[in-house]
Protein backbone atom coordinates (compact mmCIF):
# COMPACT_ATOMS: atom_id res chain seq x y z
CA UNK A 1 0.00 0.00 0.00
CA UNK A 2 1.48 3.45 -1.00
CA UNK A 3 2.25 5.82 1.67
CA UNK A 4 0.64 9.45 0.48
CA UNK A 5 1.27 12.70 2.00
CA UNK A 6 -0.96 15.94 1.04
CA UNK A 7 0.86 18.84 1.37
CA UNK A 8 -0.94 21.77 0.89
CA UNK A 9 -0.29 26.07 1.74
CA UNK A 10 -3.48 27.83 1.82
CA UNK A 11 -4.28 32.02 2.85
CA UNK A 12 -8.02 31.69 2.14
CA UNK A 13 -9.50 28.22 2.71
CA UNK A 14 -9.78 27.38 -1.14
CA UNK A 15 -6.97 25.37 -0.87
CA UNK A 16 -7.02 23.34 2.31
CA UNK A 17 -10.51 22.54 1.49
CA UNK A 18 -9.38 20.42 -1.36
CA UNK A 19 -6.40 19.19 0.37
CA UNK A 20 -8.64 17.85 3.01
CA UNK A 21 -11.01 16.38 0.46
CA UNK A 22 -8.24 14.59 -0.91
CA UNK A 23 -6.71 13.05 2.25
CA UNK A 24 -10.46 11.88 3.07
CA UNK A 25 -10.66 10.27 -0.09
CA UNK A 26 -6.95 8.61 -0.20
CA UNK A 27 -6.22 8.08 3.63
CA UNK A 28 -3.57 10.33 3.01
CA UNK A 29 -1.73 12.45 5.95
CA UNK A 30 -2.67 16.09 5.57
CA UNK A 31 0.43 18.49 6.12
CA UNK A 32 0.64 22.19 6.44
CA UNK A 33 3.58 23.27 3.77
CA UNK A 34 5.10 25.97 6.62
CA UNK A 35 5.72 23.09 8.77
CA UNK A 36 7.05 20.17 6.55
CA UNK A 37 10.62 19.73 5.71
CA UNK A 38 11.94 18.17 2.45
CA UNK A 39 13.31 14.84 4.98
CA UNK A 40 9.85 14.56 6.40
CA UNK A 41 8.55 13.83 2.98
CA UNK A 42 11.10 11.13 2.09
CA UNK A 43 8.60 8.43 3.85
CA UNK A 44 5.85 8.52 1.61
CA UNK A 45 5.67 7.01 -2.26
CA UNK A 46 3.51 9.96 -3.34
CA UNK A 47 3.28 13.41 -2.43
CA UNK A 48 0.62 15.67 -3.09
CA UNK A 49 1.08 19.34 -3.09
CA UNK A 50 -1.48 22.22 -3.11
CA UNK A 51 -1.08 25.72 -3.24
CA UNK A 52 -3.14 28.75 -4.30
CA UNK A 53 -2.68 30.52 -7.03
CA UNK A 54 -1.12 34.49 -6.84
CA UNK A 55 -0.41 35.99 -9.96
CA UNK A 56 0.22 32.97 -12.08
CA UNK A 57 2.36 31.59 -9.18
CA UNK A 58 1.47 28.56 -6.93
CA UNK A 59 2.32 29.62 -3.25
CA UNK A 60 4.78 27.74 -1.49
CA UNK A 61 5.40 24.81 -4.80
CA UNK A 62 9.38 25.88 -4.42
CA UNK A 63 9.18 23.69 -1.41
CA UNK A 64 8.63 20.63 -3.94
CA UNK A 65 10.43 21.70 -7.11
CA UNK A 66 14.00 22.84 -5.32
CA UNK A 67 13.87 19.38 -3.93
CA UNK A 68 12.89 16.98 -6.57
CA UNK A 69 16.55 14.99 -6.56
CA UNK A 70 16.11 14.61 -3.21
CA UNK A 71 12.61 13.30 -3.50
CA UNK A 72 14.02 10.52 -6.77
CA UNK A 73 11.29 9.07 -7.99
CA UNK A 74 8.27 9.56 -6.05
CA UNK A 75 4.87 10.29 -7.45
CA UNK A 76 4.75 13.98 -7.40
CA UNK A 77 1.42 15.77 -8.08
CA UNK A 78 0.85 19.71 -8.03
CA UNK A 79 -2.16 21.37 -7.98
CA UNK A 80 -3.17 25.14 -7.96
CA UNK A 81 -6.14 26.53 -6.91
CA UNK A 82 -7.27 29.79 -8.82
CA UNK A 83 -10.45 31.62 -9.26
CA UNK A 84 -10.32 31.82 -12.84
CA UNK A 85 -12.55 29.01 -14.84
CA UNK A 86 -10.17 26.06 -15.87
CA UNK A 87 -9.42 25.80 -19.51
CA UNK A 88 -6.37 24.58 -20.99
CA UNK A 89 -4.99 27.05 -22.29
CA UNK A 90 -4.76 28.55 -18.52
CA UNK A 91 -3.45 25.63 -16.87
CA UNK A 92 -0.60 25.11 -19.85
CA UNK A 93 0.79 28.78 -18.77
CA UNK A 94 0.47 28.33 -15.36
CA UNK A 95 2.48 25.14 -15.46
CA UNK A 96 4.69 26.88 -17.76
CA UNK A 97 5.26 29.62 -15.20
CA UNK A 98 5.91 27.38 -12.07
CA UNK A 99 8.02 24.42 -13.56
CA UNK A 100 11.19 24.36 -15.24
CA UNK A 101 11.09 22.39 -18.67
CA UNK A 102 13.32 20.32 -16.87
CA UNK A 103 10.81 19.10 -14.27
CA UNK A 104 7.95 19.41 -15.87
CA UNK A 105 7.50 15.74 -17.14
CA UNK A 106 8.18 14.52 -13.07
CA UNK A 107 5.24 16.14 -11.99
CA UNK A 108 1.78 16.07 -12.16
CA UNK A 109 -0.17 19.15 -12.35
CA UNK A 110 -3.54 20.26 -12.07
CA UNK A 111 -5.18 23.35 -12.00
CA UNK A 112 -9.00 23.81 -9.98
CA UNK A 113 -11.21 26.36 -9.00
CA UNK A 114 -11.56 27.61 -5.61
CA UNK A 115 -12.83 31.22 -4.90
CA UNK A 116 -12.85 34.46 -4.04
CA UNK A 117 -13.89 36.58 -0.77
CA UNK A 118 -11.88 40.15 -0.62
CA UNK A 119 -12.38 40.06 3.25
CA UNK A 120 -10.09 37.19 3.80
CA UNK A 121 -7.21 38.92 2.63
CA UNK A 122 -4.22 40.40 4.48
CA UNK A 123 -3.46 44.40 4.31
CA UNK A 124 -0.75 43.68 1.20
CA UNK A 125 -2.84 40.99 -0.62
CA UNK A 126 -5.84 43.94 -0.53
CA UNK A 127 -3.24 46.29 -1.84
CA UNK A 128 -2.03 43.81 -4.56
CA UNK A 129 -5.91 43.00 -5.32
CA UNK A 130 -6.93 46.94 -5.82
CA UNK A 131 -4.51 47.12 -7.76
CA UNK A 132 -6.08 44.33 -10.09
CA UNK A 133 -9.16 45.60 -9.86
CA UNK A 134 -7.86 48.80 -11.54
CA UNK A 135 -6.70 46.87 -14.27
CA UNK A 136 -10.01 44.72 -14.43
CA UNK A 137 -12.11 48.02 -14.67
CA UNK A 138 -10.60 48.73 -18.00
CA UNK A 139 -11.35 45.07 -19.38
CA UNK A 140 -13.51 45.26 -22.56
CA UNK A 141 -17.13 44.03 -21.55
CA UNK A 142 -16.69 41.49 -23.54
CA UNK A 143 -14.62 39.67 -21.17
CA UNK A 144 -16.69 37.34 -19.07
CA UNK A 145 -13.80 36.52 -16.61
CA UNK A 146 -12.60 40.47 -15.97
CA UNK A 147 -16.16 40.99 -14.91
CA UNK A 148 -16.96 37.71 -13.13
CA UNK A 149 -14.25 38.63 -11.08
CA UNK A 150 -14.98 42.17 -10.61
CA UNK A 151 -18.29 41.07 -9.23
CA UNK A 152 -16.30 38.72 -6.41
CA UNK A 153 -14.57 41.87 -4.87
CA UNK A 154 -18.88 42.83 -3.54
CA UNK A 155 -20.14 38.93 -3.49
CA UNK A 156 -17.35 36.42 -2.48
CA UNK A 157 -17.60 33.29 -4.81
CA UNK A 158 -16.86 29.62 -3.87
CA UNK A 159 -16.91 27.45 -6.38
CA UNK A 160 -15.17 24.41 -5.16
CA UNK A 161 -16.16 21.33 -5.92
CA UNK A 162 -15.22 17.69 -4.74
CA UNK A 163 -15.88 16.22 -8.18
CA UNK A 164 -13.04 18.52 -9.13
CA UNK A 165 -10.81 15.96 -7.68
CA UNK A 166 -11.32 13.06 -9.66
CA UNK A 167 -8.58 13.42 -12.67
CA UNK A 168 -6.31 13.68 -9.22
CA UNK A 169 -7.80 10.99 -7.44
CA UNK A 170 -7.53 8.46 -10.73
CA UNK A 171 -3.56 9.73 -11.18
CA UNK A 172 -2.92 8.64 -7.66
CA UNK A 173 -4.66 5.43 -7.76
CA UNK A 174 -2.43 5.21 -11.44
CA UNK A 175 -6.27 4.52 -13.09
CA UNK A 176 -6.81 6.40 -16.60
CA UNK A 177 -9.41 9.26 -17.20
CA UNK A 178 -10.37 11.02 -19.98
CA UNK A 179 -10.07 13.94 -17.77
CA UNK A 180 -6.64 14.58 -16.67
CA UNK A 181 -4.61 17.80 -17.13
Amino acid sequence: MQKIAVVYKSKTGYTERYARWLAEDTGADLLQANYVKVEDLLRYDTIVYGGGLYAGGINGVKRITRHMKELGNRKIIVFGVGVSPCRPEICDKVEKYNFPAEIRGKIRFFLLRGGFNYSKCNLVDKMLMNMLKVKLKKAPDTDKDAKGMLACYDHPADFTNREALKPILACIRNEKTGEEA
